[in-house]
This record gives structure tokens, C-alpha cells and sequence, in this order.
């Protein structure tokens, strides 16, 4: 879920079961096309096909957790700030989903689907401020901006390109810093200033 992609040895390790389990789940994946492998010497490197099978693996990750009463036992480095495939997650994309929305940078789209974004035109000039490329991210072949259910915070954080490139940014920028062994992310003090500064933001 962090975008990378691990060794079938990596994925057994954390996920605390036998090498055979983990194949056997990974020749299945693969099978779906629910994954992909990349072969790097004599390694195979897995990942996940893309990021509707992320958007995906989050959803079941909050059915998972039950109802919305029950606590969630989410460590707390990541529940604060992580990735979301490649998008911000966790009470800081929560955070900056409600941001934009109350900023009025964002509206829903007009389709069938009830979780599709669009700009309004602060949104437009205010992501373009960030350094952010619209024409680019919307020529993408994926959704430009939806409402990724993020399942520790069980509200959506903003996926979708556009949820790409504001991580993109945030990193760029040293807003946030990713964690060597997860996907959790560390908001630095440079980040915690340019949000309040730039969304109002308070951490």
C-alpha cells in the first residue's frame, strides 16, 4: 500500500507467515491481476497493479473493521499521517480533504458516481500556486480526484491524481518525510508551517 514494490522473503516477514503461505497468496493475486511482478536479477519484486486495486484494498480495509463505534486499533504513527498507495492518508489527508472542501477548492463532479471531485476556480489557481501541473494530471489515464474511504479515520481523504500530486508536493517540499520501514509519514516542522500557513491547517 505504500507504492513499493517487496521480495516474496519482505512480504513474509511482515506479514508473519510461512514463505509457502505467502506464495501460494501471491500466485493467486497474480493470477487476478491484482499484482504485478518485476523481475531485478534473481529477485521477483511485487507490487500492486495500480491504484484502484489500493482504492480497493482500502475499502475492504474499512469493512473490515466493523462499525464505525468500534475503536480502531490503528498504531498511531499511522493513523497521524501515511500513504494511501500514492496519496496522503490517515488524520492528515482527512484533514486536508476537509480543507479543500471548506475552502471551496473542490466540488463534487458531475457524474454518476457520488465520490468524484472537481476544481472550482479557486481550486484551480490554488493547486496551479502549489506547482502543481492540471493539464498533465488530468490527461492521466485514471480518476482526477475522488473520495478514497481511508479506514482508520472511516471519512475519505482525496485520491486519484490529484491526490498523487499533492503527496508528490508534500514530499518535494519536506512537508513530510516517509518512514524507512512503513508507510507512515512525519509531518516536519517546515510541513506543519506551510499548512497552517497555506490551508489553515493546525496539526
Amino acid at each position: 500500500m505504500d507504492g513499493h514494490a517487496r521480495t516474496s522473503t519482505e512480504l513474509a516477514v511482515v506479514a508473519r507467515v510461512s514463505p509457502s503461505t505467502t506464495s501460494v497468496h501471491l500466485n493467486r493475486l497474480r493470477g487476478e491481476h491484482l499484482i504485478t511482478v518485476h523481475t531485478q536479477g534473481k529477485h521477483h519484486l511485487y507490487r500492486l497493479a495500480g491504484p484502484d486495486v489500493a482504492s480497493a484494498l482500502e475499502g475492504l480495509s474499512v469493512l473490515v473493521g466493523g462499525f464505525r463505534d468500534r475503536p480502531v486499533r490503528t498504531p498511531t504513527r499511522l493513523r497521524a499521517a501515511r500513504t494511501c498507495y500514492d496519496h496522503l492518508a490517515g488524520t492528515l489527508g482527512v484533514s486536508l480533504h476537509d480543507r479543500f472542501v471548506a475552502l471551496h477548492w473542490i466540488s463534487a463532479a458531475r457524474t454518476n458516481s457520488g465520490s468524484a471531485y472537481d476544481l472550482t476556480a479557486q481550486g484551480t489557481k490554488a493547486f496551479e500556486a502549489l506547482g502543481i501541473d492540471l493539464e498533465e494530471t488530468r490527461k492521466l489515464r485514471r480518476r482526477f480526484a475522488s473520495a478514497c474511504l481511508d479506514w482508520s479515520e472511516r471519512r475519505p481523504h482525496i485520491g486519484g491524481a490529484l491526490g498523487a500530486a499533492v503527496l508528490r508536493v508534500a514530499l518535494k517540499r519536506k512537508w513530510v518525510v516517509r518512514d524507512l520501514d512503513s508507510r507512515a509519514l512525519f509531518v516536519t516542522r517546515i510541513g506543519r508551517s506551510e499548512l497552517l500557513n497555506r490551508f489553515g491547517l493546525q496539526l
